[in-house]
C-alpha cells in the first residue's frame, strides 16, 4: 500500500468509541455501485432536487468550515444550448431500486462496463429482473452467471469461505489504505506527513514514550477569529429542534470556528459516551467539549464570550502542546473493512463484523496495536498480517502468508516433529550430540520442514490443548535452533542477541524467538537471566499460552545447538513428563554434575546458575538434582547432605563452540 498513517499512542486506558463516518471505499464501490438505466424523462423541479438532496445527505458527525469568500466567484457550470438534460431514471427503475435497496441487494453496473468479478468459493445467487429497458446481452448473461452476492440471512450464506475474502481484500489494499487519507484531523501541520498520511489524535499530553514521535504546534499558528488554524478539536452533543443547539451551531458559523456536532437524534448509540464524558450534564445539550475536556451549554459559552474567556481558551487550545503518535504504515480502518465486505458480500453490516472478526481470529488481519480483534469505526485501525514491519524479518515467513484454511496447530506439530526425527536420524551422531548442519541445509527435510512452518503463521494456538502446549514448544524451541544455525550462525558467548532474540517465527499471528518460547512461555513468563523486563506484558495474547508454574526439567530438554547445552530431542504429546525426567538423568550423567568428596564441592551445570530462581537456595538445588543423578554420584552428594558440614557449589565454564 505504501502509505503511512500518524495514530495517537493512548496515553491513559480509554474507551474507543463508536464512531460513524462518512468516508467510504473508493474503488469498491466504482464497480459495485447502481447505474440505473437511462430513460428521458421531464427535468424535475429545481425544489423537488433540493429535497432528494436533502434525504440522500442526512446530517452527520462533520466537521464544518466556512466556505471561503473566493468560492463565491466561483462561476457554475452551464449547459450548452440545444443539450437537454436527462434525469437518472424514471419512476419505474425508482421503484425498482427502492425494492431492491429495501432488500439489501447491491446493484450491479450497466452490461456495457465491465463487471466485477468474485474471489473463488464465495457463493452467489441470482437477483430479481430489472425493470423493462435495462437488459443486458446473451453473451454477457452467459458469461456472467449471477448477479449478486447472496443475502446474509439465506442458506446460502451460512459458510463464508473466510480465507477467500481475505485474500480478496488483500489484494485490494491499496484501495482500504486510500480510504484512511480522507480522515486528516484537525492536528495536520503543513510540515506535517504528505496527503497520503493521516493524524488521528484526540489526547494531548507532555508525556514521552521511547517509540513514540512528538508533534508541536506553534503558539503563534494557532486558532484566530480571523481565520487562523485550530490544533484541536471542538464539538458539542445536540439534538435536533433545539434552539439552544441552533444558537451555538451558529456562533461557530459566524465565529469561522471549526467543530463537530454530534446529534444524538441521528446518532443515538453516542449518547452513553456523552453521559460517560459529561456525567449529570448530560441530560441537557448543547454540551460543548474542548478536546475531551467539557465546557458546557449555551449560558456557559455566553459568559465564557462576554467575559473573553473562551477567546482565551481557545488560543489554549491552538497554542503549543506535545501529541504522543506513532506512524503506522499500510493500514485501513475497521469500518473501510465493514464496507468493503457490504459492497463485495451484499451484506447486513452485523454480518460484515462477524466476517471481519473471523479474518481477524484467522490472522488475515490484526490491529495495529493489538488492542483488540477486530471491531467497526474509524478509530480502530488495522492491516494485514504481512503489513506487520516485523514480519518480513521472521524465518518462517516468504513473501506473503499462506491464504489456506489454518490447519490445527496439534498437526502441524505433529508433522514438524517426524520431519524432525528423520533429519536426526540421518545427519546427527548415534549419541545426539553432534549434528551435521550443511547436510542438514542441503537436504530434503530440511526444505520440507521449512515449507512446513508456513504453515505456523496463522493457527490458532487457543485450540491446542493444555496438555499439549509443553511438548509442542519443546520441539518448536528445539527445531528453531537447528534453523538459527543454519540462517544466522551458532550462537556467542558475548553476542547472542542474533541467535536468541532476533531469530523469530510468526506463530499464530504473533512473534515467537527461541529466549520467548524459553522465558515467556516454558518458564511461565519469568525474566530472562541479567534483564529487568518479562517477556510478556499483561495484555500480550501470547500469556495465555504459557505455563501456569515453572518445571524445572525444561532447561534439560531445551538445546540451543552448544556444546554444554542438553542434547536435541524431540517430545510426544503423550508422557512428555516421563520423557523430560529421562533428559535430566542423561545430562547429569554426561557431565552435568561433578562431585569433589574431598574438598565437599559439587560441581553444577551454569544453566542452574543463571536460572537458580527456578530451583531455589543452595540446598533445595542439590536436593532437587539428586533425584536425577545415577547410583554412585546420588550416594557422594547424600554423604554430603547427611554429614552436617558445609558445601560448596562451583559452577562449570561453559563450552559455547557448536555442537557440529
Amino acid at each position: 500500500m505504501g502509505e503511512d498513517t500518524l495514530v495517537a499512542m493512548p496515553l491513559a486506558p480509554h474507551h474507543h468509541h463508536h464512531v460513524h463516518h462518512a468516508a467510504r471505499l473508493d474503488a469498491l464501490p466504482q464497480h459495485l455501485a447502481p447505474a440505473p438505466p437511462h430513460k428521458a424523462e421531464p427535468e424535475p423541479e429545481p425544489t423537488d432536487v433540493a429535497d432528494k438532496e436533502e434525504e440522500r445527505d442526512p446530517p452527520v458527525e462533520r466537521l464544518v468550515e466556512q466556505p471561503s469568500p473566493a468560492a463565491a466567484d466561483v462561476p457554475r457550470p452551464v449547459t450548452p444550448p440545444g443539450v437537454t438534460a436527462v434525469p437518472a431514471a424514471g419512476e419505474e427503475a425508482d421503484a425498482y431500486y427502492a425494492r431492491k435497496m429495501l432488500q439489501g441487494v447491491v446493484l450491479r453496473p450497466p452490461p456495457h462496463l465491465p463487471q466485477p468479478e468474485a474471489p473463488p468459493g464465495l457463493t452467489r445467487a441470482d437477483s430479481t429482473p430489472a425493470p423493462h429497458g435495462y437488459t443486458e446481452d446473451e453473451d454477457v448473461r452467459e458469461q456472467r452467471p449471477v448477479e449478486r452476492s447472496a443475502s446474509a440471512n439465506s442458506a446460502a450464506a451460512a459458510v463464508v469461505d473466510v480465507a477467500s475474502i481475505g485474500r480478496f481484500f488483500r489484494d485490494r489494499r491499496d484501495v482500504l489504505s486510500s480510504a484512511i487519507t480522507r480522515r486528516i484531523s484537525s492536528l495536520k501541520e503543513p510540515s506535517s506527513p504528505s496527503r497520503h498520511d493521516a493524524i488521528a489524535a484526540d489526547a494531548a499530553e507532555d508525556d514521552h514514550d521511547d517509540d513514540a514521535s512528538f508533534l508541536a504546534a506553534a503558539a503563534d499558528e494557532g486558532y484566530s477569529f480571523s481565520g487562523g488554524h485550530i490544533k484541536g478539536r471542538v464539538s458539542f452533543f445536540s439534538r435536533s429542534g433545539c434552539r439552544d443547539c441552533a444558537a451555538v451551531r451558529a456562533f461557530f458559523r459566524q465565529s469561522g470556528l471549526p467543530y463537530v456536532e454530534i446529534n444524538l437524534d441521528v446518532f443515538p448509540e453516542r449518547e452513553a459516551e456523552l453521559a460517560s464524558r459529561a456525567g449529570s450534564a448530560a441530560a441537557r445539550v448543547p454540551q460543548i467539549f474542548l478536546n475531551e475536556k467539557l465546557l458546557g451549554g449555551l449560558v456557559v459559552l455566553n459568559s465564557l464570550r462576554n467575559s473573553g474567556e473562551f477567546d482565551r481558551r481557545v488560543r489554549d487550545l491552538a497554542g503549543r502542546r506535545f501529541v504522543r503518535v506513532k506512524l503506522v504504515k499500510n493500514c485501513f480502518s475497521g469500518a473501510d473493512m465493514v464496507d468493503g465486505i457490504v459492497n463485495h458480500l451484499g451484506c447486513g453490516r452485523a454480518k460484515a463484523v462477524e466476517i471481519g472478526k473471523e479474518l481477524a481470529r484467522k490472522h488475515f488481519i490484526h490491529h495495529v496495536f493489538r488492542e483488540n480483534d477486530f471491531e467497526d469505526g474509524s478509530q480502530n485501525l488495522y492491516r494485514f498480517l504481512e503489513h506487520d514491519p516485523a514480519v518480513p524479518k521472521y524465518f518462517n515467513f516468504r513473501g506473503t502468508t499462506n491464504d489456506g484454511e489454518p490447519k490445527p496447530a496439534a498437526e502441524v506439530g505433529q508433522r514438524m516433529t517426524k520431519i524432525m526425527l528423520a533429519i536426526l536420524e540421518a545427519y546427527a551422531s548415534e549419541d545426539r550430540r553432534r549434528l551435521d548442519y550443511a547436510r542438514i541445509a542441503a537436504s530434503e527435510e530440511f526444505r520440507r520442514y521449512a515449507n512446513l512452518v508456513q504453515e505456523l503463521q496463522r493457527v490458532d494456538m487457543s485450540l491446542l490443548p493444555g496438555e499439549e502446549r509443553l511438548p509442542f514448544f519443546l520441539n518448536l524451541h528445539n527445531a528453531m535452533a537447528i534453523h538459527a544455525v543454519i540462517r544466522v550462525g551458532q550462537p556467542g558467548a558475548v553476542d547472542q542477541r542474533p541467535f536468541y532474540s532476533d531469530f523469530q517465527y510468526v506463530v499464530g499471528g504473533h512473534p515467537y524467538s527461541l529466549a520467548v518460547i524459553r522465558n515467556g512461555i516454558l518458564r511461565a513468563n519469568r525474566r530472562q537471566p541479567y534483564t529487568l523486563a518479562k517477556p510478556f506484558g499483561s495484555k500480550d495474547r501470547r500469556i495465555e499460552l504459557a505455563q501456569r508454574r515453572v518445571n524445572p526439567l525444561v532447561h534439560f530438554a531445551l538445546c540451543d545447538a552448544t556444546r554444554s547445552s542438553p542434547i536435541v530431542r524431540f517430545y510426544s504429546t503423550q508422557g512428555v513428563e516421563p520423557e523430560l525426567r529421562h533428559a535430566a538423568r542423561e545430562f547429569f550423567l554426561h557431565g552435568g554434575v561433578e562431585i569433589d568428596l574431598e574438598s565437599r564441592t559439587v560441581h553444577l551445570t551454569r544453566i542452574i546458575k543463571w536460572y537458580s530462581a527456578d530451583f531455589g537456595q543452595d540446598r533445595d538445588i542439590l536436593r532437587w538434582v539428586l533425584n536425577y543423578l545415577d547410583p554412585t554420584k546420588a550416594g557422594l552428594l547424600t554423604h554430603l547432605l547427611n554429614d552436617g558440614g558445609p558445601i560448596t557449589i562451583a559452577y562449570m565454564n561453559y563450552d559455547w563452540s557448536l555442537n557440529v
